[in-house]
Parts: structure tokens; C-alpha cells; sequence
């Protein structure tokens, strides 16, 4: 029997322990993206549920989210909307800013980034606390946006973010979970 796209993502994921900082397990989706094989494995999987959606963009989260969110806006034939940390944009943005374990980060988007109804699927690769992706959900819902989903290749239910993403009446899609931190 031929090995489940989502195992085979998963087994691609390397987990580096102690990184940032001690106890933490960080899922490293590098190898994902070194691996054309694996890359394109990944890609398709997205591709696949998004294709008859017909979203017409697909928002990014800085700054893995711009790899996969690039790469599948590409493969939909449809545009990518970059969310980025504060001071990145050179144009007019608007910005939300949420809260991290220690402090509080800022992201934001270009005003002329969406236009009101425009349905959007947001994009990154790991739901932890879910602090970025409700940030940039609001963000385009404030610009009249329909996020029709949120996606990510990894979560962390642990964490809580995917449970918080979904209490704020968001769908969410991801390909793999990992248990712990």
C-alpha cells in the first residue's frame, strides 16, 4: 500500500530539539522545501483542496508562509497578498498587533491588498499559539476580505492556537500534527 501523503510530509518534518530555547521541539520544515520530490508533494496537497475553491488570493504569513503561499498561489493561477512583520511594506498598510508568550508582535498588509468580498485563503506553516494567523485573519476581514480558510502544513494542538483559530469562527486546514512542543 503506497505511504499516505500526509506520512510521507511528516516523516520530511525534522524536529530539532531544544531550539529556540530549552524543552522546545522545533519542527523544521526545511527539508520539506530541499526535496523536490517532497516539495512538490507538499504543494499538490494544497493544489488539490484549493483548486475547485477558487479563492481569489492567497495571503501569506511572514515569512514561511510566503514560501508555500507563493508556490501554491502560482500553481492556482491567482494572487499572493504578503503579510509581514511591521516595517516591511512601502506603501500605506494597516496592522494588528497580538500578544506572544513574552511581549507582543505587530503584522500588516498593504490597504490595496484585497478588495471587499475578495474570498482569500490564509496562509502559514505551523499553528502554535495561533496569535499570527487570527493577526492576519483580522487584517483581512478588516479589508472586507472572506477568509474562506486558514491553512498551515503543521500543528501544534498542544499549544492551543489551532482550538483559538477555530473559536474565532475560522476553518482551518492542516496536513500534519505533531504532539508536544
Amino acid at each position: 500500500m503506497p505511504e499516505l501523503a500526509a506520512d510521507y510530509i511528516k516523516r520530511h518534518i525534522r524536529t530539532v530539539p531544544d531550539w529556540p530555547a530549552p524543552g522546545v521541539q522545533f519542527r523544521d520544515i526545511t527539508p520539506l522545501l530541499s526535496n523536490p520530490r517532497v516539495f512538490r508533494v507538499l504543494i499538490d496537497q494544497f493544489v488539490h483542496r484549493y483548486f475547485d475553491e477558487r479563492p481569489a488570493a492567497i495571503a501569506g504569513l511572514d515569512a514561511r508562509g510566503f514560501i508555500i503561499g507563493s508556490v501554491l498561489a502560482y500553481e492556482l493561477n491567482i494572487g499572493f497578498i504578503p503579510i509581514r512583520k511591521k516595517g516591511k511594506l512601502p506603501y500605506t498598510t494597516v496592522e494588528e498587533t497580538y500578544e506572544l508568550e513574552y511581549g507582543s508582535a505587530t503584522v500588516e498588509m498593504h490597504t490595496d491588498a484585497v478588495k471587499p468580498g475578495e474570498r482569500v485563503v490564509l496562509i502559514d506553516d505551523l499553528v502554535a499559539t495561533g496569535g499570527t494567523m487570527l493577526a492576519g485573519a483580522r487584517l483581512l476581514q478588516r479589508l472586507g476580505a472572506e477568509v474562506i480558510e486558514c491553512a498551515s502544513i503543521v500543528d501544534l494542538p498542544e499549544l492551543g492556537g489551532s482550538a483559538k483559530i477555530r473559536d474565532a469562527g475560522l476553518k482551518l486546514f492542516t496536513l500534519v500534527d505533531f504532539e508536544g512542543h
